[in-house]
């Protein structure tokens, strides 16, 4: 039998980044955190403990820090291919890199122009794959998007065995925590108009689908995100169900028609599902 080296990667995980642009006395504030990976002809490390063709992981870093600099950061997707690339094409070793990015929103205190506080908890995400053949793969997304219907939700008519116990619900809260990526089909000329417009549309067929479950739902949002913006080609979703669950109030003498719930945290149902064009090119790397 003989034994052998498989998949390998390495890297420096989530380098946080601020950077600040500084305009007048109007300043912009860009808040990200940077997990960059490494793989290629990297045998040696690992079989004799050879670091020729390991470029430290501390370096990266650096490299985060000296591009933010250099070269500024605008749309995360740009900056991290801007990383990939040189990454590729600086060390001979290197045939592949993937960088992620996490983007923190700010909103501008109206008081100065350099004021800043930290919006809501949703988060603004890509990962870029970039080999030194020049294949390119941009998934753009965003996590802990959180959107609630009080109404318009319906659950019934689901299999049973001798263990369900939950009740049919003809109308109930449809609450959860959006975790959505989507992969661009090629070049996308601006990566933060295609965000907005994603985003915009996921948002819409949450709020505009009369949901009988929350896999419909999931599909309702890919569909519409896929039909209103062609420049990407598939849509993974995973949504949790933040179940919310009237409160029995009768042993107070009160009623309880959909007013007061309980907003359970664990455990929840996790919803996850693809959506895509049926010619929607071959991902390749993308979702490594």
């Amino acid at each position: 039998m003989a034994i052998i080296l498989g998949p390998n990667r390495y890297g420096k995980a989530e380098t946080r980044l601020v950077r600040v642009t500084r305009d007048g006395e109007t300043h912009h504030l860009k808040d990200l955190n940077v997990s960059t990976s490494l793989s290629g002809d990297m045998e040696a490390v690992h079989l004799t403990g050879d670091n020729t063709a390991v470029l430290p992981t501390d370096t990266q870093k650096n490299t985060v820090y000296a591009f933010a600099r250099k070269h500024g950061v605008d749309q995360i997707e740009d900056f991290a291919l801007l990383l990939a690339r040189h990454f590729t094409s600086s060390q001979p070793a290197v045939h592949h890199a993937r960088v992620e990015i996490e983007e923190y929103a700010w909103d501008r205190v109206p008081v100065t122009g350099h004021s800043f506080a930290r919006r809501g908890g949703e988060v603004r995400t890509c990962v870029v794959h970039h080999d030194r053949d020049g294949r390119v793969s941009v998934v753009s997304g965003l996590k802990d998007l959180v959107l609630l219907n009080t109404t318009g939700s319906e659950f019934h008519g689901y299999a049973v065995d001798e263990y369900t116990t939950l009740p049919p619900a003809t109308d109930r809260v449809l609450a959860t925590a959006v975790h959505a990526r989507w992969r661009h089909a090629g070049d996308t000329p601006a990566y933060g108009d295609s965000y907005t417009r994603v985003r915009e549309h996921l948002v819409e067929a949450f709020a505009g689908t009369h949901s009988r479950s929350l896999q419909q739902t999931l599909y309702a949002m890919g569909e519409r995100a896929l039909a209103r913006c062609p420049e990407i080609c598939e849509v993974r979703l995973a949504l949790p169900n933040r179940h919310h669950f009237a409160v029995d109030l009768s042993p107070f003498g009160l009623d309880n028609d959909n007013v007061v719930f309980n907003a359970a945290d664990r455990p929840y149902g996790l919803i996850e599902g693809a959506v895509l064009r049926d010619d929607a090119p071959d991902p390749g790397f993308a979702w490594e």
